[in-house]
C-alpha cells in the first residue's frame, strides 16, 4: 500500500495561529496560577509555604504533580518512538509500577513522614552522618540541574523539525514562565500547574492517539500490522543480563529504576509531606498508580498506531525524520495537522511535560540547597523570613542556571543520550545509601561513604564506557523489521534518497543490524540500561555492610527506631509473632530521647494521625508524631 507522507515544508506550514494561541493559552494560564497564590493564603511569606504548601494540600493534585515531575517530554515522544522500533516488550515496565507503589507507601514514605522533613537527604544525616547527607545533595543537585536543561531542549528540538517552532523561542518562553511561577507562587502554583498539565497532556495523548486508531482502521488492523513484523512480544524470559529488554530487566530493573524516583527522590518525597495526614499521601500514591499506568499504556499504544499508520513506508529509513523521537510529531501533523487547533494541543500536551519537571526540579532544589547547603554553613540562626527569600532566590538561580545549560547541551549532540544515562545512573546509589540505612541497622557512616563512592564510580565507569563503546560502533541496536516499499517519492530529493536506500536496505523488510568487530567492548558495557539502578543500589549495600563489619558494626539497639524500617511488621508481616520480633533485630532497645528510655510498640499500630490500621504493612509505633516536628535527632556517631 501506498504511503503518501507531505514533505516537511507542507507540514510546518500546517501549524497556524490556532495551535500559537493554544500553546500560548497553556503558557498564561500557568502563569496566572503563580499570580493567584502569590496573593492568595499565606502569599508565600514563610518556608513551609513557599516549599512545603503549608502541608495542607489535597490528595487530588499531589497524586497529578507525582505524576507530572517526571512523566517528562521525553518520555512522552520517547516511549512511542521505542514501541515503533523494537516492539511492546517495553509495556511491561508497567508491572513494576504495582510493585513499586506499595513498596513506596509502606516501606520508604512512613520513614520520611514520621520524621517530616524538608530535605529528604536530612535522614542522610539523621542516620548517618553530615558528610553523607552532603555528598547525597550534591549529587542530587548536579544531576537535576542537567536533566532540566535536557528534558527541556531535546523536545523543543524534536519539535522545531516538525512543527517549524523555533528551538531557543520555545525553551526561552518555557523557562521564563516555569522560573516566574515557580518563584512567585511557590509549591502551591508548582502543584497546581502539574495538575492542569497533566490534563492537557492526557487529553492530548488521547486525542491523538484515539484518531489514529480510527484513521488506521482499528483494534484489528494495529495489532495485525505489528504482529505480523514482530513487534507484538511480551514473553522475553531471557536472563542475559545484556539483553536490553526482558521480564526480568523490565519488572525487576524497573522496580529498582522507579523506586529511586518513588522511594527516595526528593521532589517526589516533598510532595509526600504537603498533605496533613499519611493516609493522603498514601492515596495519592495510589492515584498515581493508575495514572502512570494509563499513561504508559497510551504513549505504547500510540507507538502501535504510528507503526501500523507507516508499515509502508518507514520515515527514518525514508529520511522525512532523523531522529526516532521525531516520530510522533510527525504522525500529530501527517495525521491532524489540517485540524485548526490541534497540533497547538498537541504541543502544548508535550511541552506541559517539560515544564511540570522543571518547575518540580527548581522547588525540589531550592529546598535541598537551602537546608543541606545554606542553613548548616553558611547562615545558622537564619530567620524564616529571611530564608524564605534565599529559598526564592534559590529557585530563580537555579532556573537560569538550567536555561544556560540549555546552550550548552544543543552543542553536546549525541552526548544528550549520555547525560540522561548518567541521570539514570546516579539514582542507584543515592537509592543505595538510603535503602542500606532504612533496612540494615547494623551498617554504620563509614560503610555508607565508601559504599556511595564505590558505586557512583562503578555506574559512572558503566555508563561512560557504554557511550564511548557505541560512538565508536562496538555496541549497536538492533530494532524490528520495516518497510519502504510503499513510499511515494513526493520530489526529486526524496526520490534520490530512496534509491540510495536501496542500495543497502531491503525494500520490503530491513532490520538495523549490530555491526562486528574484532575488538569486543569490555563485559559490562553491554549491561542492559534497565540493570543500571539495581547494580548501583546492591553496589552501596555489599560494599556498606562489607565495610562495616571491618570498621565496626553499628549497634541497632542505640539508633533511634524511627530511622528503621521494622521488617518484622511489613515485609515479613505473615510470620509467627517470635519470627517477627526476632527480626525487629532489638533496634533502639537502648535509645534514648530526651532523657528518657524510648518505648517501642512491637505490635502493628493505627497508620500515622488517620486511623487507619493495616495489620499487613504496619509500621512500628516510634512516638515521633507526639514530638515537636522541629525537633532534631542526633545523627548516629560515627
Amino acid at each position: 500500500m501506498t504511503v503518501i507522507i507531505e514533505d516537511a515544508e507542507t507540514l510546518i506550514s500546517r501549524f497556524g495561529w490556532p495551535d500559537y494561541l493554544v500553546f500560548v493559552a497553556m503558557l498564561s494560564i500557568s502563569a496566572i496560577i503563580g499570580v493567584y497564590y502569590a496573593c492568595a493564603g499565606g502569599k508565600q511569606s514563610t518556608t513551609s509555604e513557599f516549599l512545603m504548601a503549608g502541608r495542607s494540600m489535597s490528595t487530588f493534585p499531589v497524586a497529578m504533580s507525582l505524576i507530572a515531575s517526571f512523566m517528562s517530554a521525553i518520555t512522552l515522544l520517547g516511549t512511542p518512538a521505542e514501541v515503533y522500533q523494537f516492539g511492546t516488550m517495553y509495556w511491561l515496565i508497567g508491572v513494576s509500577y504495582f510493585i513499586v507503589m506499595p513498596a513506596t507507601n509502606y516501606l520508604y514514605l512512613p520513614i520520611f513522614y514520621k520524621l517530616q522533613v524538608t530535605s529528604a537527604y536530612e535522614y542522610l544525616e539523621l542516620r548517618f552522618h553530615k558528610v553523607i547527607r552532603c555528598m547525597g545533595s550534591a549529587t542530587f543537585t548536579v544531576q537535576m540541574s542537567l536533566y532540566m536543561a535536557v528534558v527541556v531542549y531535546a523536545p523543543a528540538l524534536a519539535l522545531s523539525q516538525v512543527t517549524g517552532i523555533n528551538v531557543y523561542l520555545s525553551v526561552t518562553a518555557i523557562f521564563v514562565v516555569c522560573i516566574f511561577y515557580t518563584v512567585v507562587g511557590g509549591m502551591k502554583a508548582v502543584m497546581w500547574t502539574d495538575t492542569l498539565q497533566v490534563i492537557i497532556m492526557y487529553g492530548a495523548m488521547i486525542a491523538v492517539v484515539a484518531k489514529g486508531h480510527v484513521d488506521v482502521g482499528g483494534w484489528s488492523a494495529v495489532w495485525n500490522a505489528n504482529q505480523a513484523t514482530g513487534r507484538v512480544e511480551f514473553s522475553d524470559f531471557d536472563v542475559n543480563p545484556g539483553k536490553r529488554h526482558s521480564v526480568w530487566s523490565l519488572v525487576v530493573g524497573g522496580y529498582f529504576t522507579w523506586i529511586t524516583i518513588y522511594g527516595v527522590n526528593q521532589s517526589q518525597v516533598q510532595r509526600y509531606l504537603t498533605v496533613s495526614t499519611i493516609k493522603q499521601a498514601r492515596n495519592a500514591v495510589w492515584i498515581n498508580l493508575v495514572g502512570l499506568f494509563v499513561l504508559l499504556s497510551v504513549c505504547c499504544y500510540g507507538g502501535m498506531v504510528i507503526f501500523a499508520k507507516y508499515a509502508d513506508c518507514d520515515p527514518l529509513s525514508a529520511k522525512y525524520v532523523s531522529k526516532p523521537d521525531q516520530l510522533f510529531p510527525l504522525f500529530v501533523m501527517d495525521t491532524l495537522g489540517h485540524i485548526p487547533g490541534v497540533p497547538g494541543l498537541f504541543v502544548a500536551g508535550i511541552f506541559s511535560g517539560a515544564l511540570s519537571t522543571v518547575s518540580s526540579g527548581l522547588n525540589s532544589l531550592a529546598a535541598i540547597c537551602l537546608e543541606d547547603f545554606v542553613k548548616p554553613f553558611c547562615c545558622l540562626g537564619m530567620t524564616d523570613e529571611r530564608a524564605t527569600k534565599v529559598s526564592k532566590g534559590l529557585a530563580m538561580g537555579f532556573g537560569l542556571l538550567c536555561f544556560g545549560l540549555v546552550f550548552v547541551a544543543a552543542q553536546l549532540g549525541n552526548v544528550l543520550e549520555a547525560a540522561l544515562s548518567i541521570f539514570g545512573i546516579i539514582g542507584g546509589p543515592l537509592l543505595g545509601v538510603f535503602t542500606l540505612g532504612i533496612f540494615f541497622p547494623w551498617a554504620n557512616s563509614i560503610g555508607a561513604g565508601v559504599g556511595v563512592i564505590a558505586s557512583l564510580s562503578l555506574m559512572l565507569w558503566i555508563g561512560i564506557g557504554t557511550q564511548v563503546a557505541k560512538a565508536q560502533g562496538f555496541l549497536k541496536l538492533t530494532s524490528k523489521v520495516y518497510s519502504t516499499e510503499g513510499c511515494r517519492a513526493l520530489n526529486d530529493t526524496l526520490t534520490t534518497t530512496l534509491v540510495g536506500l536501496n542500495g543497502f536496505v531491503s525494500s520490503t523488510t530491513a532490520s538495523s543490524v549490530t555491526q562486528t568487530s574484532a575488538e569486543e567492548p569490555l563485559g559490562l558495557y553491554q549491561l542492559s540500561y534497565m540493570w543500571y539502578s539495581t547494580v548501583g543500589c546492591c553496589t552501596v549495600i555489599v560494599v556498606g555492610l562489607i565495610v562495616s563489619a571491618l570498621t565496626g558494626f553499628q549497634d541497632p539497639r542505640k539508633l533511634n527506631p524511627g530511622l528503621i524500617c521494622n521488617t518484622g511488621n511489613t515485609i515479613y508481616w505473615f510470620l509467627p509473632k517470635n519470627i517477627k520480633e526476632y527480626l525487629r533485630f532489638e533496634v533502639g532497645d537502648d535509645y534514648e530521647l530526651s532523657g528518657a528510655p524510648y518505648e517501642i510498640c512491637k505490635q502493628p499500630v493505627s497508620n500515622l494521625q488517620d486511623g487507619e490500621s493495616n495489620p499487613m504493612f504496619a509500621s512500628s509505633n516510634t512516638n515521633l508524631t507526639s514530638k515537636p516536628t522541629d525537633e532534631k535527632i542526633d545523627a548516629t556517631k560515627l
